[in-house]
């Protein structure tokens, strides 16, 4: 059986389109008809050899897609999905609810259940909260402004974009910010944050610090500024600061693959708004990798597998 994928053959290289294999499936296992897989920040990471570096090449790559067996929509998290059908064990597929549209459904594996983890799970947003997102135009930063914005709370986003901020704006956002790092305490002190969302790290992360009401909550789950910044100790223990890191990769499949179901589940999928920049064909994979690289992209890029 063939099927048409995105392979990586050599790490910092263009990944190859071609068909390719699959394996005949064993018992236990079916064929998934894939259509849609959301392009993620640790796909490229993981083409650079950054990520899963002493796997074997070539490899088909892509973490989170949906697909169907049998006419039923499902959704598939883990590797190897970037192909027009992958083989997979029956027990790991995830059912997809009625309304809940493919081409979101696609994104909710990795960046919706980051989403929903660290809003509800490790930052316990509540309608009392003044919550600032710190990179509001990414994958996860759009959809996190969307579930604060459900629950209630108060919501500032943060672009360094000037052309990003209308689209931010758009979200619901009851503020955008246009900075650089080192201009965010400054900027957003009239917040006073108790909650910072940060997938950016570097420099924002030390003045995220700064901003932060006391007893405020940091949540990092990335570091596309920059994996290395200086933190403020003295105001991190003298407000009484709880600094949280979620890593996905290390959680156990079987809780991410709980938290895929709770975000697939009518109510909160509502609150997820998974905004979607462009639906490009599995051929212009690589232009896609090159947006990510240059931050040109508002929301989530998805690659049609169909």
């Amino acid at each position: 059986m063939e099927a048409t994928a995105a392979q990586l053959v050599a790490y910092d290289r263009p990944l190859e389109v071609h068909p390719v294999t699959l394996p005949e499936p064993t018992d236990g296992q079916v064929v998934v008809d894939m259509a849609y897989a959301a392009v993620n920040p640790v796909d490229r990471v993981t083409a650079l050899g950054r990520v899963d570096g002493d796997q074997p090449l070539p490899r088909t790559i892509g973490m989170e897609g949906v697909g169907r067996v049998d006419g039923r929509l499902v959704l598939l998290r883990g590797g190897g999905l970037w192909s027009t059908s992958v083989v997979a064990d029956a027990d790991a597929l995830i059912p997809v609810p009625e309304g809940v549209h493919p081409v979101a459904a696609s994104a909710m594996g990795v960046a919706g259940v980051t989403a929903w983890r660290t809003v509800t799970e490790l930052a316990r947003v509540a309608d009392t909260d003044r919550v600032l997102v710190l990179g509001a135009s990414g994958g996860v930063g759009a959809i996190i402004v969307s579930v604060v914005r459900a629950l209630g709370a108060t919501v500032w986003g943060q672009t360094s974009s000037d052309e990003a901020a209308a689209w931010v704006r758009q979200r619901g956002v009851d503020q955008v910010v246009v900075c650089e790092a080192d201009e965010l305490a400054d900027r957003v002190a009239d917040l006073a944050p108790t909650v910072v969302f940060d997938p950016l790290g570097g420099a924002f992360t030390g003045q995220a610090v700064d901003a932060l009401a006391e007893h405020g909550r940091l949540v990092i789950f990335g570091t596309s500024a920059g994996d290395r910044g200086t933190v403020p100790l003295q105001a991190l223990y003298g407000k009484g600061l709880t600094l949280y890191g979620f890593g996905g990769l290390i959680e156990p499949p079987e809780e991410m693959a709980a938290a895929a179901h709770r975000a697939l589940e009518p109510r909160p999928a509502a609150r997820l708004e998974v905004a979607v920049d462009a639906v490009v064909p599995l051929a212009e994979v690589n232009e896609a990798f090159e947006r990510l690289d240059r931050h040109d992209v508002r929301g989530k890029l998805v690659l049609d597998l169909s």
